[in-house]
């Protein structure tokens, strides 16, 4: 990259050096965008095989509550794997968003290419040494609290819906541990044992609510006109 440096002006970025940072962002866009689909996918499957559990539990007075179970232990192998790919994703994500606000944007504002912060050389040391910059579990924590918490609560609502009412109400609490029991594993173990699996999840969701980025960030008033709207309008 040609920077011309002057000691009283900032560097200046050629032609050249302008389409090839335009390149970069397009390939970090890119590469945000494919590690998005993926996590598409695996939200997808924790939905699919939810259905056909519920479908199977659901389908007779005699059907078993074992699928909800078993699916609710595939559905926490999709989500461990959706964490990490969140991580790439939001890996990719933060470079294209760096180049977003402090290349395009004093461009946008007919400032030029500005690097009085020194944006440029914190993304070339990136680029140098990759980092992360989210960890497992606030990974987890977010993909919990975007989609994975509304999974798990429908299927423990299914799950005490088939205990308690399906296919009739059931009379008695022993009554109730008998059709909890998985086996020789008694109703007592396998319910306590879903208490902890869900709780888990819970105390990840809470724990890495206050981590979010920005949370302590004073966010500007939304206007209370959509200036961007009525531009693409053609409004005045």
């Amino acid at each position: 990259m040609s920077v011309s440096m002057t000691p009283d002006r900032p560097p200046q970025f050629d032609a050249a050096d302008i389409g090839a940072l335009a390149h970069l962002y397009r390939g970090e866009l890119y590469r945000s965008t494919v590690w998005r689909t993926r996590l598409d996918a695996t939200t997808n499957w924790a939905v699919v095989t939810t259905g056909i559990a519920l479908s199977l539990t659901f389908s007779s007075p005699t059907a078993s509550p074992l699928p909800l179970v078993l699916v609710g232990l595939l559905v926490a192998v999709f989500l461990c794997i959706e964490t990490r790919r969140y991580r790439f994703f939001d890996f990719w994500r933060v470079r294209a968003h760096v180049l977003e606000v402090h290349f395009f944007g004093p461009i946008l504002r007919g400032q030029g290419v500005r690097v009085d912060n020194g944006w440029n050389e914190t993304l070339y040391r990136d680029y140098r040494a990759p980092n992360l910059h989210i960890t497992f579990l606030e990974a987890a924590g977010r993909r919990l609290r975007s989609n994975y918490g509304w999974i798990f609560g429908i299927q423990v609502t299914a799950y005490i819906g088939k205990l308690l009412i399906h296919p009739v109400p059931v009379p008695t609490l022993n009554d109730l541990w008998e059709r909890a029991a998985i086996g020789p594993i008694p109703g007592q173990i396998v319910l306590l044992a879903g208490f902890v699996f869900h709780g888990i999840w819970i105390a990840i969701a809470i724990m890495t609510l206050t981590k979010r980025r920005g949370v302590k960030r004073t966010r500007p008033r939304h206007p209370q006109t959509d200036a961007l709207l009525k531009l693409a309008r053609g409004e005045d």
